[in-house]
Parts: structure tokens; sequence; C-alpha cells
């Protein structure tokens, strides 16, 4: 029974009885040492009952540098539906937990495998997984978690998890959380006389106020009291005298020390490992020991034994049995742990590091044999437990070379996984004992990768060139480009041109061609002059990316995809960003997809199609969210304000904008200007386009180069308006560069309509004539559209009334069909004005416009003929919550099956430009 959890049970009873409604949920239950979450656990798994299958599992301080152990524990009864995955997903799980070889992939791939089990596993009856202590979770296991934590939507699966408050180890942002306090005085007074009955008065108010609502204390202080302290005889000298978990701690420590000898190497030996009974009986005969010296432990109520396992009452105790045994009976153990592993070859990294934890001072037998765990856990995704497994492999290496070589894998491993703090201390102790040129270039690009994450691009540019140097004296010409071409993004990024030059000037100096000093000396080139004019040498840059990218690169094909929109080939980008998201999906490459989305947004937006583009930049932002790629998130973030700038929502704009203002690179800031720009220009604001624009440019030279085509033309327009002629010179001249450079139709249809806001009346009306015969040929329609309502605004002030409809007309078409509202009224305003007394109504909402984004990109696909599972896949969701969407879009598009899907033309509308 538990008292005073009213509140908190009805938490849990909502979520179980959602999930018999089909509908999933997350919580994390956090709280103090004892405070009664595992008891919260275990009401849960009450309240379950038969109506849902329970699954168990926790966080096992020993196994937190093992990957996915944790995983395992949880799983271990459900393994056999492994088979029903998706090919990629089965393999990645499979590879996760040890049960096949495999190579090396996208360690969130095993997070999407774990949710398609889960959701899987409650097709029969809804599914609860509990998993007490999280905060000691290994890394991989806690991630593979939390991305399916963060998915669930219809699969009638809840994840309850319950960590600590003062680990600081479990940091789960987008998932409910639960504080569970210190019991109120009525609930701790009853819970106090339910175990302890017999206290005198004076003893009794005293135990109350030193457990301050700890359940845990409640329970356990009394145990420790003689006959003459509960009955208030002799004073309560162990109480008092340290916060209560200590006291709850010490507690188990005096039970556990009152245990025969025999019991407590039992106890010593569970604790070290999972307690996996077997694993523990044979590691307890090489101590000479038997399961019967389980019995006095399971007597004194401190362990069971259940499902293969000996179970510890409480996380405490196997701390107090741990922390209670001598340091030579905790290596006697972890070796005896060790023999008993070995020969298990998916048990390299546990046996390892018992190895490990049983030697002490310098021994290279078992740093190689750490070593060789490290490389088993990178090779299932677990970089965490591999850069800790190196660090330890150092610490053990006798040789100064092998221990630097180790602790460089142990930074890389740590900069793989996002650790960048982590990753420059290791790289710091490593860097001294490295004597190969090689291996200190390999340390170089981790050390860049956490100077860029701490934003010193500067610093990241220094490393790279000069490692480049080196390495370059070493013949090792390929590396050498490799670096010099990513130190020259590093300056540009930073916007340091002159340190782009010179850096390209010494790449140059590699005697044999590379494609990537080609992209080094269009970079190079384009930065020695003023950018725009040297826009062209951009297409240097992408054709050396291209012959550089090996075709299974997916990052490196998308990187090089960013630079089609630079140069504003938006149908290659299109097109290039379909084909690399298309393969991340097939593949499962999880974390190259926010990228690919960043890409498939941003042509989508520039192309017009807002609402797919808004669809990909939501997904992508909800991914980049739950892998922490925060600079993809908030590049969608951007878009996203950009689209709402165009369709005239300024709440929704200002509220995105909100989200980026503190973000300074270059892509984001530039985009988060232009956007809002565009809605200022939409609301006639033209004093802060200006004011902006003169900001921006003083600040973000690199951001202006790669944003003159985005922007500038609407400081042209502001500037005009606001009679500022020499600043509207200076922009257009710009945009008229820019636009030269690109060759591209649209954008030399937009230098022509700049230079008509500033003609005279005789030429203004040849050069709006030319950039309407150019936007015909495609691209950009919110160019073309915002060209043909300045026509026609000219047209109508000079008495061509008539000849201004056709403009105006056409502008209203495309406005209306990008659901560009203020520029609709603008423009059905200037019709008016015309003597246009009837106009077309606003398009009426289609059945299609009733969808949500989601449900879009599901129905979509639904209509190319691909299954729920297929879809699934593809999106990163379950299948349940595949079904669920598309229960709720079929009564929205008037249809009863998938077969009328594919007559409503869906799936060609995404697959087009």
């Amino acid at each position: 029974m538990l008292y005073g959890r009213s509140e908190e049970q009805t938490v849990i009873t909502r979520l179980l009885d959602d999930a018999g409604n089909g509908v999933s949920g997350a919580l994390i239950v956090r709280g103090a040492a004892g405070v009664g979450k595992s008891a919260l656990l275990d009401q849960a798994a009450v309240l379950a009952g038969d109506r849902m299958l329970v699954l168990r599992g926790a966080g096992i301080q020993p196994e937190m540098e093992l990957p996915f152990a944790g995983l395992h524990l949880l799983l271990h009864s459900v393994l056999d539906g492994i088979d029903a995955l998706p090919t990629e997903q089965a393999r990645a799980l499979r590879g996760a937990l040890g049960l096949e070889r495999f190579a090396a992939g996208d360690r969130f791939l095993v997070g999407l495998a774990v949710l398609t089990l889960l959701a899987n596993t409650a097709d029969e009856r809804p599914l609860v997984c509990l998993i007490d202590d999280a905060h000691w979770l290994d890394q991989a296991s806690a991630e593979a978690l939390l991305f399916a934590a963060r998915r669930l939507d219809a699969e009638g699966v809840v994840l309850v998890f319950a960590a600590r408050d003062d680990e600081g180890m479990f940091d789960a942002p987008g998932v409910r959380e639960l504080q569970l306090r210190a019991l109120e005085a009525t609930a701790a007074e009853q819970l106090l006389d339910s175990h302890a009955p017999d206290l005198a008065p004076e003893v009794r108010r005293g135990l109350l106020a030193e457990a301050e609502g700890n359940p845990l204390a409640l329970i356990e202080l009394p145990a420790t009291l003689t006959g003459a302290q509960r009955s208030g005889e002799l004073p309560l000298h162990a109480v008092g005298m340290s916060p209560v978990p200590s006291r709850i701690l010490r507690s188990f420590h005096e039970r556990i020390a009152a245990l025969p000898a025999e019991a407590r190497t039992l106890l010593l030996v569970a604790a070290c490992d999972d307690g996996t009974l077997d694993l523990v009986l044979d590691a307890i005969k090489r101590l000479g020991g038997s399961l019967y010296d389980a019995e006095p432990a399971e007597a004194a109520g401190l362990v069971r034994i259940a499902d293969g396992r000996i179970v510890f009452r409480h996380p405490l105790v196997r701390t107090a049995a741990y922390q209670h045994a001598p340091a030579a009976a905790r290596q006697a153990a972890h070796r005896a742990l060790a023999e008993s592993l070995d020969g298990h070859p998916d048990a390299v990294g546990r046996m390892a590091w018992h190895l490990a934890l049983a030697t002490t001072g310098s021994d290279e037998a078992v740093a190689a044999a750490l070593e060789r765990g490290a490389e088993q856990a990178e090779s299932k995704g677990g970089h965490a437990g591999a850069s800790a497994a190196y660090e330890r492999a150092a610490q053990l290496t006798p040789h100064a070379a092998e221990r630097g070589r180790r602790l460089a894998a142990a930074a890389r491993a740590a900069a793989e996984l996002g650790q960048y703090h982590r990753a420059g201390a290791l790289a710091d102790r490593a860097a001294p004992d490295l004597s190969e040129p090689l291996e200190s270039a390999r340390l170089a690009q981790v050390r860049a990768a956490v100077a860029t994450a701490r934003g010193d691009l500067d610093t990241a540019h220094t490393t790279l060139s000069g490692a480049a140097d080196a390495v370059r004296e070493q013949g090792a010409d390929d590396l050498a480009a490799e670096m010099y071409f990513d130190a020259i993004t590093a300056a540009w990024l930073a916007c340091d041109f002159a340190a782009v030059t010179r850096t390209a000037t010494r790449a140059a100096g590699i005697p044999r061609a590379h494609p990537l000093l080609r992209a080094a000396s269009g970079l190079g080139r384009m930065a020695a002059e003023e950018p725009p004019v040297a826009l062209s040498s951009m297409r240097e840059v992408i054709e050396g990316l291209a012959q550089s990218a090996r075709p299974a690169d997916l990052r490196r094909r998308a990187a090089l995809a960013l630079w089609d929109l630079v140069i504003g080939d938006d149908t290659a980008a299109y097109h290039r960003a379909v084909a690399i998201e298309r393969e991340s999906r097939t593949s499962g490459a999880v974390g190259v997809l926010p990228m690919a989305l960043v890409l498939l947004a941003r042509a989508q937006m520039f192309m017009g199609r807002y609402r797919d583009s808004l669809s990909s930049a939501q997904e992508g932002y909800r991914i980049a969210r739950d892998i922490g790629q925060h600079h993809h998130q908030a590049l969608l973030t951007g878009i996203m304000t950009y689209v709402a700038a165009a369709q005239g929502d300024e709440e929704r704009c200002q509220a995105h904008a909100a989200e980026i203002a503190d973000v300074t690179d270059g892509a984001t800031s530039g985009i988060r200007c232009a956007a809002l720009n565009l809605l200022d220009l939409a609301g006639g604001r033209h004093e802060a386009i200006v004011r902006r624009a003169l900001e921006f440019d003083r600040h973000s030279p690199a951001a202006r180069t790669m944003m003159v085509l985005h922007r500038t033309q609407d400081v042209v327009e502001a500037a005009v308006r606001l009679d500022r002629t020499d600043l509207a010179r200076t922009a257009a001249a710009r945009v008229q560069a820019s636009a030269t450079a690109t060759g591209q139709p649209w954008a030399q249809a937009v230098a022509l309509r700049c230079r008509a806001l500033l003609a005279s009346a005789e030429e203004a009306g040849d050069h709006f004539e030319q950039a309407v015969r150019l936007h015909q040929q495609g691209g950009r329609p919110l160019e073309r559209a915002r060209t043909e309502l300045l026509y026609g605004e000219w047209l109508r002030r000079n008495r061509r009334k008539l000849e201004s409809r056709q403009p105006l007309e056409s502008a209203l078409e495309i406005f209306q069909r990008l659901d560009a509202r203020p520029w609709t009224d603008r423009t059905q305003g200037e019709l008016r004005a015309a003597g246009k007394r009837h106009l077309a109504a606003n398009a009426p909402t289609g059945l299609i416009d009733q969808l949500t984004a989601q449900e879009l990109q599901i129905v979509r696909l639904a209509a190319l003929g691909m299954s729920n599972k297929e879809i699934a896949a593809q999106l990163f969701l379950s299948p349940r919550t595949i079904g669920y969407h598309l229960h709720k879009a079929f009564p929205k598009l008037q249809v009863a099956s998938r077969g009328e899907l594919a007559q409503l033309a869906l799936s060609l509308e995404a697959e087009t430009p």
C-alpha cells in the first residue's frame, strides 16, 4: 500500500487507461533517493494487472559503460519480435544487443527499432515499460529509449522512467516529468506506524523529524534501533548524524555486516554485475561459494531471486554491498566475473571492464582487452561506452605512444556522441604523447570539432590548417586536402575572408590535383573579391565537392546540396535533396535526415511549395530535437519563420523568430533576417527593414554573401519607399551582380525589377516587361508574383488601368495559391483601383487543406501503395501511429479506403517541383 501518493497514482492510472484506449505516453518520475520512486513503479505494475503486458528494466551502476546493457535487460523477454521488424531496424537492434555481428551504422536507428518493437508488442495488449534508476542507464540505452519515448503516439505503449534528482545524468527534454516529493506529515505518520507500531511517542516524534518525509527512511531507520531505543530508554544515537540517504545507506551497511561472510561475498558478486543468476553462481563457485549462500540475505529481506536474477530490494542495498566490501574482495569478485565471461564473444566489453576493475597499476594485456571491448562497443554505435573503455585502457597502458593513441580514440568517440567538453579534455591529455603526424592530424580534427561546437571558428580554422600543413609534408595529400577545405569552411563561417584566401593559397601547393582543391580555390577567390561578383566561383566549389563525394557518403552529399541553394539553382537542390532524403530513410540514417530535410524544406520554400516545406521542416525539427542536433533544429525553425512570413502569419513568424534570436550562425540568422524583412514589407514597415539590413550587413558578411538573392531585393523596395535612393542603388547593384553570376532567369528578373524601381518612367516599363518574361521561364513563384504586382501598380499609377489588370490577375492567382494572405489583399486592392469590380474569391479550402502536415505526409505515401509498416519505416514512426493518422485523414478527404487516395493525386504533388 502507498501512503500519501493519491495524486501521483492518478497520473499513473490515467497513463495506463489512455494506453488501454490506444494512446501512448511517457513519464519521468524524479525524486531523491528513498522518496518512493521504485514503490510507485511497483504500484504501476499492480495497476496494470493482467490487462497489460509489463516489462521491467533498470539502470545498473556497474553497467553504465556497457552499451545497450539496460536495453537488453528491459527487452530480453520480447526479443523474438525482432524478426518482424523492417530489415535495417532488425539488423541494427540485433547488432546493438549482441545477437549478431553488426558494422557501425546510424546509432539512432536502434531507437527507431525499439519504437517499432514496442508498438508491435502492444498489438496483442497494451504495453507498460517500467525503468528504474534511469540515471544509471548506459548512454546508448538511454538514447534509444528516449528516442522511442518522444515518438510514441497511438501504439498503446507507456514508458515510465524513475530517476534521481541529484544525479544529473538523465537529461530528457521533451518527456513529461513528475516530481516526487517527501510525504506530508499525515502520510508519513501512517507509514511509520504501519512498520513500527511499538515506538514510544517521543521516539516516534524523533524518527518522523529525522526522516523528513522520506518513505525509505521511515521504513529502514526503525529497524536499526535496539529495544531500549524503541522504548525511549536510550537516545537515538544513530540518528541525526548525516543526511537521510546516508543514514539509510549506513543501515544497509549494518545489516549486510551482520550476514555470514559467504553471503556477503555473494551479494558483492551480484552487485558487481547485473545479477544474472547463472553468471553469479559461476563466479561464486570460483570463489568457493554456492547458491545456498543467498539464503541469509533473502531471509534478511535484502535480496530475492526472481526471473533468473538476484534482485536487490533497493538500489541502495546494491550500493551498500559494493561499498562495504574491502578493496581486495571487490577485485577478487571482478576477476571471478571476468573469468566466467571469458570466451563469450558478445561479452568482450563486460569481461574487459571486470578485468580492468580487478587491476591496479599498468597492464598492457588488460588495456588491450579493454580496447577490443571499445571497438566492439563502437561497432554497435555505443560511443559513450567506447570512449570510457578507451580512456580506462589508456590509464592501464605503460607506453606513452599507445596511451596517447587510446586517449585520442576516446576523444574521437566522445566527439561522435556530441560530448564536446569531454572530447576536448581527452584531446588535451592525448596530444603530448602523440608523435605520429597522422595521429596528431586526426586528433586536430577532434579539437576543431570541439572548437566549432563552442562557436570558436577561429581556433577551428587555425587547428585544421596547421595540421593540414603537417600531413602534407608527410605526403598524405588526400587528408591534407580534406583538412584544408574544412579549415577554409571554418574561416568562411567566421567571416575571416583573409584567412580563407591565405589557406586556399597554401592548399594550392599540393602537387597533384585533388577535387576538393578546386572547391578550396573557388572559395578563396570568392573571399578575395566582393563576394557577389565572385559568385560564379561557387560552381567550381560544387563541381569539386561533387567529384570528391563518395556515393555512400550521405553527409558529404548533403553538405554539397547546400551550395546549389547558394547559387539559386532551386531545382537542382530539390532533386538532390529528394535523393538524399530517400536514401536516408531507406538506410535508416536518422542522423543525416535532419540535414536532408533542411535542404528539402528550403528548396520547397523557394519553389513556393509552402505546405510541403512546412511538413518537411516540422518533421526535421522533431527529429533534430530528439537526437540533439541543435544546429539543424535552428535552421529548420528559420525555414518555418520564413514560410509564416510569406503567408502573413505575424504571430507565428514572430514566435519562431524569437526561438532563434540568439543563434549567430550565418545561415540561420540570414533566413531569420529575410523572414522578418518580408513580414515587414508586407506590413509596410519599411524603416524596420532598412534598420535591420544595415545592422545585419555590419555583423554578418558571410550570411550577406549567401543571402543576397534571398533578402536584398526587399531592402531595395523598402529604401525606394523611404526615398533612400543611395541605399537602394547600392543594394540593387549587389542584386544585379549576384543575378549575373548565378545565371538563373528568376534572379535576372528580380534584378530587373530592382532596376525598374529606380528607373525613369521611360525605362521602368521596359525593365518590368523583361522581368515578367524572364519569370515565365520558372523559378521562385513568390518573386514572380511580387514583380507582377509591382508592375501592375506601376501601370495603374501611369493611367494604364486596363493593361495593369493582366499582371495583377496573374499575381493574384499565385498569391492565392501560395496562401500569401497580405499579398493577396494588397493585389485585390490594386485590382479594385484598376476598375476590376468582380474579383474571384479566394480559392476555397480544399479537402487536402484540411489535413495536418503529418497527415498529408502519411496520406501521400499511402497513395503510392505503401503499407503502414513501410510508411512507418520511412517517417520514423510506429505502424500503429500511421494507422491512427490515416483513420483521422480518411473522413477529412471523404474517402473510405486506400484505393481511393490515388484519385486525389497527392503523391504526384509531393514528387514534382
